[in-house]
């Protein structure tokens, strides 16, 4: 090769080297952090499958996609078959359903990941309209850490970065003095279809509503007031608009009278500060900022910080609407009291957005062959039902984290991660009588349920009994599972 062609060949390569530099120099830092979350998302992809309601939510999806209706009744359970039932989360069942027939479990993975960074991303870019593109990464990321154990293969995170946008639309018109536009309305229509927490959607309207009224001149308020209402009916209308109609903010609320029942499901129990962890680091750190930098907020945003921080504090799956939120609750009276300059990144432009958005999909495909996707096996007992199908076992009382595993394998449950089906009577009544509070309570309730197999935990209290009692006998156990079956002495 000639000295004239080598340097016109590394001339070309200078060339394109630049304009690809031009073209990544012009995507936001908030896309690359999405890009990031969602690279670190696949690369955990397992962690997004540690709850064994995944297995019930698709097996929901795909029973949807079978029948070409939705549920209205109990299916799946032997314990309270044909109760009334709807499933909230049925677009979200669906998703799931479809590509985990596309992709197996790295279906799911991919898509809950993809909603993942969106969120986070989503976050970024709002906080970098009124903070310097570096606080607004680290403050996405502090809230990506304390949403982490949350951060599962179900339908809350696809409804994740629709409560975000949301937030934002109900802020930016609060501050504006205006009421929201009607566009929002259809994001709490996809929010309700998605999952049940669209009520809280309501409820966030209602207090940047009176933030706004808060905020605005005392001759504007009365029909400022009567703009907001309107909007109001219509979220409230808009959350109607699924197949079930008002049933659905019905179905929310049945989750928030559990009662005594939240404080055992671990997702709903209160906040631990026995060890410090990132939530209390979190705390303490927001305190010491406040305090020392003397931030001022109003009091509807103050309401607003603390019904936030007491969810929080009262439930651990509401820890990410805690850290999603509270960001953009602060986000101005922070910005303005501490004069930080914006990053502006402005819109980017599709020229900037697609090649990035094209190497993700492409490194998605051997980022995912290259990992065993696949839910804990502590919840997927698979040898366990095995011994239930060779036994005719029509009626097991089961572990109840191991309900989603059977709904998977289409065997009937005592009872499941539904607990909104089951109620606080029914589950209370369960626990207590697997940890042999009552014996005479758990015998009755195997006499009850004409209970023919029980799939319970090593080590779990009622083994130590069927191991001694008459009339059961155990037939398999491994690291996962014990099953029992009547008869024998």
């Amino acid at each position: 090769m000639s000295m004239d062609s080598t340097t016109l060949h590394q001339a070309k390569a200078l060339s394109l080297g630049r304009a690809l530099g031009q073209i990544l120099g012009r995507i936001p830092a908030w896309l690359w952090l999405g890009a990031g979350v969602y690279v670190l998302m696949l690369v955990n992809g397992s962690a997004l499958l540690n709850d064994s309601d995944t297995y019930w939510q698709i097996a929901v999806g795909q029973w949807i996609l079978d029948h070409g209706a939705l549920p209205r009744v109990d299916v799946y359970s032997f314990s309270r078959p044909g109760e009334p039932w709807i499933s909230s989360s049925w677009l979200a069942q669906i998703l799931y359903a479809v590509s985990y027939n596309l992709a197996g479990w790295t279906g799911p993975v991919v898509v809950a990941a993809g909603a993942i960074a969106a969120t986070f991303a989503l976050l970024a870019h709002i906080l970098e309209r009124r903070v310097p593109a570096v606080y607004a990464a680290l403050v996405a990321l502090v809230a990506m850490v304390l949403s982490t154990p949350h951060l599962l293969a179900r339908p809350h995170v696809l409804a994740m970065p629709v409560m975000v946008a949301w937030a934002y639309g109900l802020m930016r018109a609060s501050e504006r003095r205006q009421p929201p536009s009607f566009w929002l309305l259809p994001l709490i229509a996809l929010w309700a279809n998605l999952h049940g927490g669209f009520v809280f959607g309501l409820v966030l309207a209602g207090a940047f509503a009176i933030d706004a009224l808060w905020n605005a001149e005392p001759s504007q308020r009365r029909p400022l007031a009567m703009r907001w209402l309107v909007f109001g009916l219509g979220a409230l209308a808009a959350c109607c608009v699924t197949p079930y109609g008002w049933e659905s903010m019905l179905a929310s609320r049945r989750i928030l009278d559990l009662g005594e029942l939240l404080r055992l499901i671990s997702e709903w129990a209160p906040a631990d500060f026995g060890k410090l962890g990132a939530f209390e680091l979190t705390i303490l750190a927001l305190i010491a900022g406040a305090l020392y930098r003397g931030i001022v907020l109003s009091p509807p945003r103050i309401a607003l910080v603390l019904g936030l921080l007491h969810m929080a504090l009262a439930h651990g799956r509401n820890l990410e609407i805690f850290a999603l939120l509270l960001p953009i609750v602060v986000l101005t009276p922070v910005s303005r009291q501490l004069v930080l300059q914006p990053a502006w990144p402005g819109r980017a432009r599709l020229a900037a957005v697609a090649p990035l958005m094209v190497a993700l999909g492409i490194l998605t495909f051997p980022l995912a062959a290259h990992q065993a996707y696949a839910p804990a096996k502590g919840d997927s007992p698979a040898a366990a039902v095995e011994a239930i199908k060779a036994h005719d076992l029509r009626r097991v009382l089961n572990d109840r984290a191991m309900g989603g595993y059977l709904i998977w394998r289409q065997i009937p449950v005592f009872i499941d991660g539904r607990a909104e089906l089951y109620g606080e009577k029914f589950t209370m009544a369960y626990y207590n009588a697997l940890e042999l509070k009552d014996v005479g309570q758990f015998l009755g309730l195997l006499r009850e349920h004409e209970v023919d197999g029980l799939l319970l935990r090593p080590g779990a209290p009622a083994t130590g009994l069927l191991d001694h009692l008459g009339g059961w006998r155990r037939v398999y156990a491994d690291d996962a599972a014990v099953l029992y079956v009547r008869g024998g002495s």
